[in-house]
């Protein structure tokens, strides 16, 4: 199951519905190296929240881990039915570094929209897991959306989506769903590397191959988004810190390496 380090915080937020930045401990890392939050062999430290399924239930071992390797797959499926997934990291972060490196493979899963070909995400300063409604389809949090190129077409990754969220971007407030980045396309079934360096309410950087494709701050809550409305504590809607989830939304994917790097901030 899911833990903090700061159990006794994580009970009170889950019995107040507050959000997992307002309140959050910083696990007991180093600052300043890169660390590992996949064992590579199995699932620990990461539970699923699944649509329509309890905190912990692993529909139809959707989360998996094979060959070194965290898979997303949908063999266990009819059809995807809008089951939308992600898998919680088990403790909040706030100033720090992520690196994420994957690869989409195969075929989307029957019934999958047809924006979701190709498509997953990583998403940061999330809420707590515990407090997400069973019918919930993503976390309160700010997504760095990663899509896989169709082979012809232009398609940029490392773009930002926001479910629940808003951000500032060159001092105008964005309350658009997503916005895309100025990477390259990625077609085919080749790894790529995300970079995320997040700074607290403060900057927040998506980098590929060593270049800045998208920046925002002041990650805050959307008072008008229903998820949202439940999390906001007084007139304060920055977020500083939260969860990290890996996405699931109906196109099978790997994620090969999961690294976290503190910051001494």
């Amino acid at each position: 199951m899911w833990k903090s380090l700061c159990p006794v915080l994580i009970v009170l937020m889950t019995l107040t519905n507050t959000f997992a930045g307002d309140d959050h401990c910083e696990p007991k890392m180093p600052t300043g190296e890169w660390i590992s939050l996949f064992n590579g062999k199995d699932l620990t430290g990461w539970t699923p929240k699944i649509r329509y399924y309890k905190f912990g239930e692993n529909h139809a071992n959707t989360f998996r881990v094979e060959d070194g390797l965290i898979k997303v797959r949908y063999d266990g499926y009819d059809e995807f039915n809008e089951t939308f997934g992600h898998l919680f990291y088990k403790t909040t972060f706030s100033n720090y570094k992520l690196r994420v490196e994957y690869r989409f493979v195969g075929d989307q899963c029957k019934g999958g929209p047809g924006w979701a070909t190709r498509n997953s995400g990583v998403m940061l300063h999330g809420q707590d897991p515990a407090t997400m409604a069973v019918d919930q389809d993503f976390p309160v949090s700010i997504e760095a959306q990663m899509l896989g190129g169709n082979g012809k077409d232009d398609r940029t990754t490392g773009n930002l989506c926001t479910p629940g969220t808003n951000v500032v971007m060159n001092d105008k407030l964005i309350t658009r769903h997503c916005t895309k980045s100025t990477s390259k396309t990625y077609h085919d079934e080749q790894w790529v590397t995300l970079l995320l360096e997040v700074h607290g309410d403060g900057t927040i950087k998506h980098i590929h191959e060593g270049e800045v494709v998208l920046e925002y701050e002041q990650s805050q809550l959307d008072p008008k988004d229903s998820s949202a409305k439940r999390l906001i504590k007084g007139d304060n809607l920055l977020i500083t810190g939260g969860t990290i989830s890996l996405q699931s939304e109906s196109h099978p994917l790997d994620f090969r390496k999961v690294e976290i790097m503190l910051l001494d901030e």
